[in-house]
């Protein structure tokens, strides 16, 4: 377990897929679940099967609807590896919390419930593809634009269908279609059955499928390292007025600036520029959770002290000399989670790192369409739209590609009267 850092994965899908019996038996077969807290499911079962999506479904709301609303986070571990576990929400309402939870995930599992398609029979022999349901499509898109590193699908259910093997095939078929035209390269297509354990943890022969159960699929996925041969890039996230004497004899203490580096290196002896001063200066300090270093690595959160007061705050950028291009007009593909339209004109909150500041949309080109992959031209966005838009913001910002820079590629919309997360903006092309 110590060669593997732990695995952050979320599952999705359309409601009612079975993403939080899923995560119960997780949790159950691992060992996961306190003696108390077992004995408490198996009294309400009365002898009958455990409900293991109570062991997520934690808001009352979600008890009496039967669906999960906010994202629930679980965490359980093997012998081979740690994992924390974002249930994210299958209703469409909620699709903004699906995007926040993988905003932040190694993996994604993305559940298709068997008996939701139309798969046929092997006597039927017909030759078209099962026809996945919206919430499918739509998740394991959001997942690939916010570059979620892995893809995984797990068709589940299969323990209801009276020909599981021609099932999961067919289902495969269609799922191995989807994700070529969609640009998705999965880590796998693996067939189970939530509520019985099946190829879960516990390997369940099915014909047609050699391949690991979820969780060892999970155990050997690879860590998602940022690149650190790249030019030092590191937003300001909190500003410490005194953590230690300066470096530079002046013999009063330090202001060191922290924040997680999103790529390259810093190392004592480096000059990074100051975003949006201009100004640069010489590490003369360099701190990390254990205390001072010569070197922190991209992935890593450091602190940074100059061998030179600056005027630095929450939200500005350290970066390599000559590495940042700032821009205040940009495109980028618009994910909009809002019920209010995105419509052109109007002004917007934007979060890009650590910094605030005003956007306007300045034009919708087009909106892809979920069925066919293909875009549609269109005059604005309506809530789980996803469109190609320009942006344009009031003061320039270091904005680079997303497909390139996670963090520095990615920005928040947020709308000014609610103070809701409306849309999630990425970027393509950083200048216009």
């Amino acid at each position: 377990m110590a060669g593997k850092k732990p695995l952050r994965f979320l599952t999705a899908g359309s409601v009612d897929d079975g993403k939080s019996t899923l995560i119960g038996r997780l949790l159950l077969d691992s060992r996961a679940i306190l003696a108390d807290q077992l004995d408490v499911l198996e009294t309400r079962a009365a002898g009958a099967a455990i409900d293991l999506s109570l062991l997520t479904d934690g808001l009352e709301a979600e008890r009496e609807q039967g669906i999960t609303i906010d994202v629930a986070f679980r965490y359980f571990a093997t012998r081979e590896r740690k994992f924390v576990i974002a249930d994210a929400p299958g209703h469409e309402q909620y699709t903004r919390n699906m995007v926040t939870a993988a905003a932040g995930s190694d993996a994604a599992v993305v559940l298709v419930d068997v008996t939701k398609l139309d798969v046929g029979s092997v006597a039927d022999g017909r030759g078209a593809l099962v026809e996945l349901l919206p919430q499918t499509r739509r998740h394991a898109l959001l997942a690939q634009l916010l570059r979620v590193p892995h893809i995984v699908f797990a068709v589940n259910k299969l323990d209801a269908v009276a020909e599981p093997a021609n099932a999961f095939a067919r289902v495969r078929e269609a799922l191995t279609a989807f994700a070529a035209a969609a640009g998705i390269v999965p880590a796998g297509i693996v067939p189970i059955s939530a509520l019985r354990g099946d190829n879960v943890i516990t390997p369940s022969p099915l014909p047609g499928y050699d391949g690991p159960t979820l969780l060892a699929l999970l155990e050997q996925l690879p860590d998602d390292i940022e690149p650190a041969d790249g030019l030092a890039l590191l937003p300001v996230q909190f500003v410490n007025g005194g953590a230690g004497e300066g470096g530079h004899g002046s013999g009063h203490r330090a202001r060191v600036l922290w924040g997680r580096i999103t790529r390259g290196s810093i190392a004592v002896g480096d000059r990074l520029t100051v975003f949006p001063s201009g100004e640069t200066a010489v590490v003369a300090e360099l701190h990390a959770a254990s205390g001072r270093v010569e070197r922190v690595e991209a992935g890593r959160s450091a602190g940074v002290a100059f061998d030179r007061q600056l005027d630095v705050s929450r939200g500005d950028w350290l970066a390599a000399p000559g590495s940042l291009a700032p821009s205040s007009r940009f495109s980028a593909t618009l994910a909009w989670l809002d019920t209010e339209p995105a419509i052109v004109g109007r002004k917007y909150w934007l979060r890009h790192g650590n910094r605030w500041l005003q956007g306007r949309l300045g034009s919708v080109e087009s909106r892809l369409d979920i069925a066919t992959l293909a875009p549609r031209e269109a005059g604005e966005l309506a809530v789980n739209d996803i469109g190609s838009v320009t942006f344009e913001t009031q003061q320039p910002v270091p904005v680079e590609s997303f497909a390139g820079q996670r963090v520095a590629g990615a920005l928040l919309v947020v709308d000014p009267a609610t103070n809701r997360t409306s849309g999630a903006l990425l970027v393509r092309e950083p200048s216009l």
